[in-house]
């Protein structure tokens, strides 16, 4: 479903003789890097190379099987004393050998670890997509924090085109000085390169989302939303925050490391067990012996068969080893020590990581109401300092001032809630949530 998705916007862009485009929301640009991104293909393929693994290990239960055969051309007999030779001039041989395994503990460990190992590769194909998630979900708010900030900037260019124009027209009719002229168009002047680095932003973060997604360059991308517009989101985004960090990636990793290690000294104990085994071998062998004589003197040859059969079974049992598999097993050990030690400090890292990402949630969440305030605040302090300008009785530094801080404040907000949904996506991560 995801693969259609991704051909059905594609295709018709990309044969497109204009531009091509495509827009996206957040969950469809999800669902996207899911589908095509090329950590999670190969994550995925990892998984099934262990499941090929694990069936190489179960193959080696199952009964061996095996056939050869051979030709012999004798050019010297062996001789006894008086030029007696013996032995065959050709001889043919087939032979075919079964084996089958009745009890291998080497085997059935060595199961146990595959399934370990397939897990492990599960755990780190989850961890990939989690990472994943968070990465084009700051990718996707970027992009709308900076289209936000640009329709922002753009309008108070437009506020300040309108005021330069006023003045412009006061200044021809000597009602505002050559003063207030200049700096209102100073003003406009200092909002463009402001305006041209935000639109570069917006550029640089769809390129950042493109790669996520797997989308070639040439692909124009537009993302759906406005970052004011999930203001509500904010307000309810604290709901079910917790500290828990069994679902960590990092630590389940760690665990299963740790797991892993536990199953290779158990596989290296077995090898200090006995096997035991079946087998089964079916020669048939064929030799041409010396001539002898036959009825009416003539001399004839005799081609012998002979086609034994022989089954048994076989047991192993290791006596030493010159010290390797008990030095093995105590290398194990001391690496499950390791692993403890790392775990116990990475689940404190992990413990302060979570603390910080919930201050830095709700410290964003306060500054998006004190910025929202902020913003209502500046929009009639500019709205008083207009009218104040107009009217005669303020200055053009009072409106400059009122219309800075209007652009600021509501710059601000737009942050402020970036900031938070950042931040929620970094909990997200660190807490081992996938959507």
């Amino acid at each position: 479903m995801k693969k259609l998705f991704l051909t059905l916007c594609l295709v018709p862009a990309l044969f497109s003789a204009a531009s091509a485009q495509m827009r996206l929301t957040l969950a469809e640009a999800i669902d996207l890097a899911l589908s095509e991104n090329p950590t999670i293909r190969v994550a995925e393929l990892e998984v099934q190379r262990y499941d090929y693994v694990k069936r190489q290990s179960w193959g080696n239960l199952l009964p061996q099987l095996s056939a050869s055969g051979s030709y012999q051309r004798s050019i010297v007999k062996s001789e006894m004393r008086g030029g007696i030779s013996f032995g065959a001039d050709n001889t043919f041989a087939l032979q075919g050998d079964l084996s089958l395994p009745l009890f291998a503990p080497q085997v059935y460990r060595t199961m146990k670890l595959n399934d370990t190992q397939m897990a492990a590769a599960v755990e780190a194909a989850r961890s990939s997509r989690i990472t994943l998630v968070a990465e084009v979900k700051k990718a996707f708010y970027n992009i709308l924090l900076a289209e936000q900030s640009l329709v922002v900037l753009l309008e108070s260019q437009a506020t300040v085109q309108r005021t330069v124009d006023d003045t412009e027209l006061q200044y021809r009719h000597g009602l505002a000085s050559e003063y207030d002229l200049l700096t209102a168009q100073v003003q406009l002047s200092n909002l463009q390169p402001t305006i041209i680095q935000t639109q570069t932003s917006i550029r640089l973060a769809r390129l950042l989302l493109k790669m996520y997604l797997s989308i070639p360059e040439e692909v124009d991308i537009e993302v759906e939303g406005r970052l004011d517009a999930l203001r509500d989101e904010v307000l309810a985004g604290t709901d079910g925050l917790t500290t828990d960090i069994s679902e960590n990636s990092d630590l389940r990793t760690l665990d299963l490391q740790k797991e892993l290690l536990v199953r290779q000294l158990k596989l290296s104990n077995a090898g200090r067990l006995p096997t035991l085994g079946a087998f089964g071998s079916v020669t048939y062998t064929g030799n041409d012996m010396e001539p002898f004589m036959g009825i009416g003197g003539d001399d004839v040859s005799k081609f012998f068969w002979t086609h034994p059969i022989t089954v048994g079974v076989q047991l192993s049992v290791p006596i030493f080893a010159g010290l390797t598999k008990m030095n093995k097993s105590r290398e194990i050990k001391n690496q499950i020590s390791q692993i403890s030690l790392q775990r116990t400090y990475a689940e404190q890292q992990i413990s302060v990581q979570v603390q910080s990402a919930l201050n830095d949630l709700l410290t964003a969440r306060e500054k998006m109401f004190a910025q929202e305030r902020t913003v209502e605040q500046a929009r009639k302090a500019y709205s008083i300092s207009d009218t104040r300008y107009r009217a005669g009785a303020g200055t053009i530094l009072e409106l400059n001032s009122a219309q800075l801080s209007q652009t600021q404040a509501q710059l601000n907000f737009s942050q402020a809630i970036y900031d938070y949904l950042s931040a929620r996506a970094e909990y997200d991560r660190i807490v081992g949530k996938e959507r």
